[in-house]
C-alpha cells in the first residue's frame, strides 16, 4: 500500500509567530469593559495584595484570548480552531510583557494538527500552558 503525502500545510516542530502584549490597567480595563468584569483584584492593587499577590493582576481569560489570537493569526484563514484550552498557573502582573507562543506538536491521522501553546512573561516563566487542535479540511 502506498502512503499518501500529507496535505496538511505545516510540519511538526514548526513555531507559531509570537503574539506579544504589554499588560496593565489600561489593557485590563478594556477587557473588563467588554466582558463586564470589573473585579477589584483586577483593578485595585490593594485588593490584589489582599488576595496574596504583589498587585492587581490580569484576568485569566485574557491570557486565553491571547492564545486564541496566536492560533487564529497563524491559521490566517487556512483552517479552523477545533479546541483550545489552557491552565492558569501564574498571574499576569502589572507591567509584564506577556508573549503567547506555540509549536506544532503532532499531525493526527485524520489531518488535524495538535499545537502546544502557552503564555509566558518577559522572564520566560510560563503563565498559562495549553493545547489547541486545528483542522485544515
Amino acid at each position: 500500500m502506498t502512503q499518501q503525502a500529507s496535505t496538511v500545510p505545516v510540519e511538526i516542530g514548526e513555531e507559531l509567530p509570537p503574539f506579544v502584549r504589554e499588560t496593565g490597567f489600561e489593557v485590563w480595563n478594556r477587557y473588563a469593559a467588554v466582558n463586564d468584569e470589573f473585579v477589584p483584584i483586577h483593578m485595585d492593587d490593594e485588593a490584589g495584595k489582599a488576595a496574596g499577590y504583589p498587585s492587581a493582576f490580569g484576568m485569566g481569560n485574557l491570557q486565553w484570548s491571547y492564545l486564541h489570537i496566536l492560533v487564529r493569526q497563524w491559521l490566517a484563514g487556512r483552517g479552523r480552531i477545533v479546541t483550545l484550552s489552557c491552565q492558569f498557573r501564574n498571574p499576569n502582573l502589572k507591567g509584564q510583557t506577556v508573549t503567547a507562543r506555540g509549536v506544532v506538536e503532532s499531525i493526527e491521522p485524520d489531518g488535524s494538527v495538535v499545537l502546544n501553546i502557552w503564555t509566558e512573561n518577559q522572564d520566560g516563566a510560563k503563565l498559562a500552558p495549553g493545547r489547541a487542535t486545528v483542522d485544515f479540511n
